[in-house]
């Protein structure tokens, strides 16, 4: 299992979209196949950025995602609201404490 990390900026008229299509797309995204779970965070003193956070069995179900038509349906939409550049972490858990 591995963690990906996306870093997503938004337009401020562009928020209000990206959440709902994030509450419409969400329970597909955790559902595909090899995801394991899904959480969206905001930043604290940046409302305009946001993170998904998701694990996944192995890069390739990872990749299988990626190469999906909902992938491509959901980027789609999502990439017309960016403020900056999207940045991506794939990470492995080395310590979790409860």
């Amino acid at each position: 299992m591995f963690i990906r990390i996306v870093k997503l900026g938004f337009r401020d008229d562009f928020i209000e979209t990206f959440l709902e299509h994030f509450e419409s797309d969400k329970h597909h995204i955790r559902q595909f196949p090899g995801c394991r779970h899904l959480e969206l965070y905001r930043d604290k003193n940046d409302p305009c950025q946001f993170f998904t956070y998701s694990f996944w069995d192995a890069e390739e179900s990872l990749e299988q995602y990626r190469n999906s038509e909902l992938f491509k349906e959901i980027w789609s939409r999502t990439k017309l609201g960016f403020n900056r550049r999207p940045e991506a972490w794939s990470v492995n858990r080395l310590e979790s404490l409860p």
